[in-house]
């Protein structure tokens, strides 16, 4: 009997962590693979700071919140080709893409 409630708890518990996963809108920036040198960048969710580099022809990203407050942010700083780039995001559901060109610079198509 107790194992069965167990498993019954472990399944439930299983359910809400991928219905949450799947909820939360998330961030993917891409980096052109006609570029040159490696991306460094700080991915700044709401003070969740992720600091990194891609090469060309890679992406990096992460999650929005499920339920974001007025201070909610996210901020992307990049440095690319020896410039400084930034951009504020608003992340949507399900996926808010971002291209990052071979020159450094956000691609807007």
């Amino acid at each position: 009997m107790l194992l069965l409630l167990t498993r019954r708890l472990l399944v439930i518990l299983l359910l809400i962590y991928f219905a949450w996963y799947v909820s939360v809108p998330r961030v993917k920036v891409y980096y052109s693979d006609e570029a040159a040198g490696k991306l460094e960048f700080v991915l700044n969710t709401q003070h969740d700071i992720f600091r990194g580099e891609i090469s060309p022809g890679q992406s990096t990203g992460g999650p929005g919140h499920l339920f974001p407050d007025d201070n909610f942010f996210m901020q992307f700083d990049w440095t690319a080709s020896q410039k400084s780039h930034c951009v504020i995001i608003s992340p949507v559901w399900p996926t808010t893409r971002l291209y990052i060109g071979a020159d450094g610079a956000l691609n807007s198509s």
